[in-house]
């Protein structure tokens, strides 16, 4: 029933299989198994899509509430515990879970050995209940009424390039410059789209749009081409604090820096009670404010559009 769900949810066997850490293979025979029990086909299927019957519609839906009802049981039970304990699902972007999460799992760990987590990084946008995470990190506006959530610290946004370029191109001294330089963007993967970089000039937040000789689609691999020279592109600090450590990369434009608070902690109203949940909630907001103060990119200016 689990993997009927799992398949209705995310549209293919690959994906269900994925999410349950399972073989594909696994999930197709747990689904025969379930059509032979209850004597329907569920899914309609050609070489390049996979499709409900009308019959697997609606039993997804009671699949789904099942499920739901059998999760908060669960819940129940692990609450009853009293102490974290159990496995931990949790879904996040690259970025975050590469330097802020992953991390802080061993002192996690430490202080909740009975605890196992399962982290998973991607870009796409994960449905948790679903898909059933326990907990989801995103980047964004994400409105969800089914959601309980928290914002985490800030952090900000500003350019960086590696010292050889800066030490043979020269270092802008207002966005504007960007013009006269080699620039790498980072593209959505979700969208498509490229990503706007934000200025805060004069007291007014502007977004620019530089022409780009290199377009990474994650920003680890924007953070790789810069590193190796490929001119002067936009991070988050998080993201950007090991390199800079490590002189691989150095901030430029900070006065026209900008700070966004717009991370989020996303978690089912099932789990409230979950002392896992509780737990690693209560861990990240320090593992945020420890990445993003320490990393510290310079406090941004006044924004009235002069370099200092």
């Amino acid at each position: 029933m689990i993997a009927f769900a799992r398949v209705g949810a995310l549209g293919s066997y690959a994906a269900a299989a994925r999410s349950l850490s399972i073989s594909p293979s696994a999930v197709s025979k747990s689904i025969q198994r379930l059509e032979q029990r209850l004597g329907v086909s569920l899914f309609t299927r050609t070489t390049r899509s996979l499709a409900f019957t009308p019959e697997g519609r609606d039993l997804h839906e009671r699949a789904l509430g099942l499920i739901r009802q059998a999760e908060e049981i669960e819940q129940m039970a692990l609450t009853a515990r009293s102490a974290p304990r159990g496995t931990l699902r949790v879904a996040t972007s690259l970025p975050i879970g590469l330097h802020v999460i992953a991390p802080a799992l061993p002192g996690f760990r430490r202080r909740f050995p009975d605890v196992t987590i399962d982290l998973r990084l991607g870009d796409q946008m994960t449905d948790l209940i679903d898909e059933g995470i326990d907990v989801a990190v995103r980047i964004g506006d994400l409105p969800d009424s089914r959601l309980l959530s928290r914002k985490l610290a800030p952090y900000r946004l500003c350019c960086l390039a590696s010292p050889a370029y800066l030490a043979e191109r020269g270092a802008p001294a207002h966005p504007h410059d960007l013009e006269g330089h080699d620039t790498v963007n980072l593209r959505y993967q979700s969208t498509g789209q490229m990503f706007r970089w934000p200025f805060r000039i004069g007291g007014q937040e502007i977004e620019m749009l530089p022409r780009s000789d290199i377009v990474v689609d994650t920003s680890e691999g924007v953070m790789a081409a810069l590193v190796a020279g490929g001119g002067i592109g936009i991070g988050a600090s998080f993201a950007a604090a090991p390199h800079i450590a490590r002189g691989e990369l150095s901030p430029v434009l900070v006065d026209f820096a900008i700070e966004r608070r717009n991370i989020t902690a996303l978690w089912p109203e099932s789990r409230r009670s979950n002392p896992a949940v509780r737990a690693f909630l209560d861990m990240l907001e320090p593992a945020f404010e420890h990445k993003v103060t320490v990393s510290d990119l310079a406090t941004p200016g006044r924004g009235d559009g002069q370099a200092r």
